[in-house]
């Protein structure tokens, strides 16, 4: 028996791999291998026990591991996680993953192999960076090539646009089905600047939507916000390496900025068949967001040459065009109800223990009395406008 219901298609926007640490190496220009560095987990709550235990097998898991995890039947979310989990980097166990979970598509992205493309420091060597890029993404499309359920989300550093286009299109002819880029300034150019009008075009032209995701911008804040002269505040797992209270307080405006900047510069209204997501950055921002864009547009437009040739209000542009996951401890009856239900997505964070044990039912108890409508939408309607090649 699968984890999800089968009285309705569930199309999941966002799951994971959990790279082994020769991730990256494997996959990398011959010339590179030698100075591509290891993925780490030193950030993150699997141990480096852990990880050598598998990588001492043969980078597997076990056999009789991988019968308990079989045997968890639809319990497999509940308790399956983190590197231990079902599938966290082996294709094949992946698509038994899929089975138990019982989702008809699944967005698949990277976990730690980011850290080096999407870093901000301008001190990365550009051939490293997209080097790296490049890496990931031949792995991630080996990764999904088995399974059609499994939609692999390419990278592409955004700090050079000549080596961007570059990347984009080598992601495009490898059949890649979205395009994660990272929500901060483009090296010193805003992500609408004229420059990138070829990339926002291209993925226009050929249905590739691009992705915002957490991870794709540092998840600190500046460690100068920290500083209140009491005690170090730990992270929400108990340590002090990931989001913490003030961390995400905020975390929204890195996204909402980026996705801002892109409507202002007129990049929706010129692309209107471009599409996009923010995925695992929350959606509690969204209606209010709208809101003051919506009058943003209206009273700057007047002298904004941006602006005035909007043919669509903001929140035409986004709802049309962008959709949103919610964490699954957010109420998303209460954000669909300020705005709309055409802007919401599923998504189970799989094999992440972000996503929750049960998030089918907890999405189940936000959404309340509302409309199978409504239920539709947010599980597979949403999801198959924006991700066309799913349908």
């Amino acid at each position: 028996m699968a984890y999800a219901p089968d009285h309705r298609a569930f199309y999941d926007a966002d799951s994971h791999i959990m790279e082994l640490p020769n991730f990256l190496q494997k996959y990398a220009d011959p010339d590179l291998r030698d100075v591509m560095p290891a993925v780490s987990y030193s950030a993150s709550i699997v141990t480096d026990e852990e990880v050598a235990i598998i990588m001492d097998r043969g980078g597997c898991h076990s056999d009789e591991h991988r019968a308990e995890l079989l045997a968890m039947g639809d319990l497999l979310i509940e308790r399956s996680k983190e590197i231990q989990a079902l599938g966290a980097f082996d294709r094949d166990e992946r698509s038994q993953a899929v089975n138990l979970l019982g989702f008809t598509k699944q967005l698949v992205f990277a976990t730690h192999s980011v850290a080096l493309p999407f870093s901000a420091s301008n001190k990365v060597d550009p051939r490293l960076r997209y080097g790296a890029a490049r890496a990931h993404n031949r792995h991630m499309v080996d990764f999904c090539s088995d399974d059609s359920r499994l939609m692999g989300v390419a990278i592409v550093p955004l700090d050079d646009p000549a080596l961007a286009m570059i990347e984009l299109e080598f992601a495009i002819s490898q059949g890649i089905d979205a395009v994660w880029v990272p929500h901060r300034p483009c090296g010193d150019r805003s992500p609408g600047h004229v420059d990138f009008d070829s990339f926002w075009g291209l993925l226009a032209q050929t249905a590739t939507p691009f992705v915002l995701h957490v991870g794709g911008a540092p998840l600190q804040l500046d460690k100068a916000w920290a500083n209140n002269g009491r005690a170090p505040t730990k992270d929400w797992l108990g340590g002090g390496e990931n989001v913490r209270t003030k961390d995400i307080a905020v975390l929204h405006q890195g996204p909402e900025t980026f996705l801002s900047m892109m409507l202002l510069d007129g990049v929706f209204e010129r692309f209107p068949a471009l599409r996009g997501a923010s995925v695992e950055l929350g959606a509690g921002w969204v209606p209010s967001m709208l809101e003051r864009l919506d009058w943003v547009a209206s009273t700057w437009g007047r002298n904004d040459a941006n602006l005035a040739g909007f043919t669509r209000t903001p929140t035409e542009q986004f709802t049309q065009q962008l959709a949103f996951t919610p964490f699954v401890f957010e109420d998303i009856g209460t954000f669909i109800d300020q705005s709309t239900p055409d802007l919401y997505l599923f998504s189970s964070d799989y094999p992440h223990i972000e996503g929750g044990r049960n998030p089918i039912a907890r999405f189940e108890a936000s959404l309340g009395t509302r409309s199978e409508q409504v239920r539709d939408k947010f599980y597979a309607e949403n999801f198959l406008r924006v991700f066309t090649r799913a349908a």
